[in-house]
Formats: C-alpha cells, structure tokens, sequence
C-alpha cells in the first residue's frame, strides 16, 4: 500500500503536472488504507462473544474454540453428571444365596470408603455411617472396572460386569434397571447393588435444541450398562449410544468419529465431566467440561466449561459461537468494501480527506459498535 501511495504521488505528476493535488491524493489513499478497523473489529468480536458468554456462565478459553465451535456439527457425551444428575441412590441391594443385605452393603462401603466417585458416594450414604477405616487394608483403583480393597482380612472386589468376568464369576441377570455394582469376596460372587441416577431436567430439551441448530449427529458414549444406556438415550433423543467402554475405549470411539469420512468439514465437540473423560477433552476439536461438579483434570483439559452443569447451555454456547462468527464477517466484509468504494474514489480524486477520515476512523467505529452486539 505505501509502495501504490508513493507511485500514486510521483508517476501521475510526471505526466500532468500538478504535484500537489496528486500529493494529496496519495495521502488520502494512505489514511483510507490504514487497517484499523479490520484488525480492530475481528478480535474484539471473539473478545465480545467471549465475554457474552461468561454473562451466561459459559467460560471459553479462547476465541479460536469460539470459532471451532461453530462449526461443530457432531455433539458427543458422557452420560453421568453430564446428561445425569450424577446424584446416584441405593435403590436395590441383593445378596447371593445365603447372603445378607446390610452385610453385602458394608463390604461394598468398605471398599469404597476413599472414592470420591458419586456411586461410592451413594454406597457410603446408603451405609448410613462412616466406614471404619481401621478395617480396611490395602485398596487399588481398578480404572474403568471398580475397586479391589482388602477388608478384615478379607478380599473385596466392587465393580462392574467386566470386573467379575475378569475375575471369571458368573452373574445373575440384573434384578432392575440402574447402574449396578458387583462384588465378589474372597473370589467368590457376593452379590449386587443396584443404583439409580436421574437425567437433568434441561437434558432432553438440550439435545432438541442442538438438532434444532443443525447438529448432525448425537452420540453418548459410557461405560454404563447396554440396557441403561439404551433407555437414557431412548429418552433423550439421541442418534447414537456406546456402552459399556473403558476410558480408553472412548478415546478409541472419538477418534473414530473424527476421522470418519462424512463428517466433512463439521467439528466434533465432546463433553464430559470426570477424570477419565480428560484425555478425549483434549483429543476432540472442542472440549466442553462441566465445571461446578467436573473434577479438576476434566476443567484444565477443555477449551470451553459449563459453569452451572447445565447442558441446555451448550446450545446456547454453539448459538452464541455463530452470532460472533457471523459478526466477525460483517466486519470484514464491511471495513474491506468501504475502503475498497472510498480508495477507488481517492484514485480519482472523487474523495477528498474527509472521505478518508471517514473510511477509516468511521468505519472502525462502526466496526466496534457492531462488534459490542456479541455482548448481548
């Protein structure tokens, strides 16, 4: 631009004269091609659609997964304390043959007693006292199993189907529908406890108002039960479930997806809220982490966090995406077409300084009015 304004004040003038006016002129095509307004307008749109959304409890990392977000076309989710309360409750405890029930229920709390998990929390509860810890023994965190703790003297494994049929114990069918908790004690079947957990109230109305938006594609990935998984997505409306995986299964089912041929140019978003959900946070396009119960390493690990659990704000987080993206457009289109009109004006000396003022300091006023809209 300096190199046209210098060959716009020296070359005309070599011609037919009047070296002043040309001088002005290429003045004027300067102040007109400053680029204030487009290097003002776009980041302060992301700024505004950042800052509109944490008036909304939605905090964004960055304007870059603002703009990725946008363009998410496939949502993917966790299922409990993200489309669950995650508040579980005893709701059943069924003792092998010759078993009792609060004796099944006390092993199950012992060995659960340091989990921070809301179903260890639910069994500690359902137990009704504090565990004694003097009791228990060694304990190991078996991930995307359960639990092997060793209590009076005794070996105790709590966890899921896969746990008992690595411990090669048969089961009987589930009893009810609900997340259930396995154990085994001394390598033998102890028998079950069945736990209940509700879906958010805004969780059906969140999943309608992503396919409203376009979102092409739903999917809830857990390591929950086929038969409760199914039910939950059943209710909710989604396109697609996986159950029963392992942390690293789902890391398996995200990459799937991402590199699935249809998906195109959309992004993948994924959310989640526990520990084990971290590493497909990081691996999805855009991350979104519940952030008043998500453990620490879930928050750290997305771009985005959800500060009141609620996953209807995830449509609105998309929503509010668009609106800046689209605001960010009006901008450039709007600095680049009035410099573009004014400076082929100035050429001709059809625009005098006033003009050029105005293509430059209006245009960025008008710029960052339109960008305060992301604040709304």
């Amino acid at each position: 631009v300096v190199c046209a304004a210098v060959l716009l004040a020296l070359l005309p003038p070599l011609f037919v004269g009047e070296w002043e006016k040309w001088l002005h002129r290429a003045m004027a095509f300067l102040v007109i091609s400053c680029p204030c307004a487009l290097v003002i307008s776009v980041p302060l749109s992301f700024f505004g659609g950042i800052g509109g959304a944490a008036r909304r409890g939605i905090l964004v990392k960055g304007g870059n997964f603002l703009e990725l977000l946008a363009e998410a076309d496939t949502v993917v989710f966790d299922k409990t304390g993200t489309l669950t309360q995650g508040s579980f409750s005893v709701s059943g405890v069924y003792p092998a043959e010759g078993g009792v029930e609060a004796e099944l229920l006390e092993w199950a709390a012992l060995a659960e007693a340091h989990s921070d998990h809301p179903i260890a929390r639910s069994l500690r509860e359902a137990y009704g006292r504090a565990p004694d810890g003097a009791r228990l023994g060694a304990v190991e965190e078996l991930a995307g199993y359960g639990v092997r703790a060793v209590v009076d003297d005794h070996t105790i494994h709590a966890g899921n189907a896969r746990l008992m049929a690595q411990l090669q114990l048969p089961i009987p069918a589930a009893p009810a529908a609900g997340t259930i908790v396995y154990l085994a004690v001394d390598g033998c079947y102890a028998g079950q406890i069945v736990i209940a957990d509700q879906i958010k109230p805004t969780a059906k109305a969140a999943i309608a108002a992503l396919h409203r938006l376009g979102v092409r594609r739903t999917v809830m990935l857990t390591g929950d039960s086929a038969a409760v998984a199914g039910a939950v997505a059943a209710e909710l409306g989604l396109d697609e479930v996986r159950a029963q995986l392992l942390p690293a299964d789902k890391v398996a089912h995200v990459e799937a997806l991402l590199q699935a041929p249809e998906r195109g140019r959309g992004k993948l978003a994924f959310v989640g809220d526990g520990i084990n959900d971290a590493p497909v946070l990081s691996r999805a396009d855009v991350g979104i982490a519940m952030g008043a119960m998500g453990a620490d390493a879930a928050i750290e690990a997305a771009d985005i966090v959800l500060m009141d659990d609620n996953p209807a704000k995830i449509a609105e987080a998309i929503g509010i995406a668009r609106k800046t993206r689209r605001i960010v457009y009006e901008n450039i289109i709007l600095a680049l077409a009035v410099k573009a009109c004014v400076m082929l004006l100035s050429l001709f000396g059809l625009a005098n300084m006033w003009g050029a003022v105005f293509a430059d300091v209006g245009v960025s006023v008008i710029a960052i009015c339109n960008a305060m809209r992301c604040f709304k």
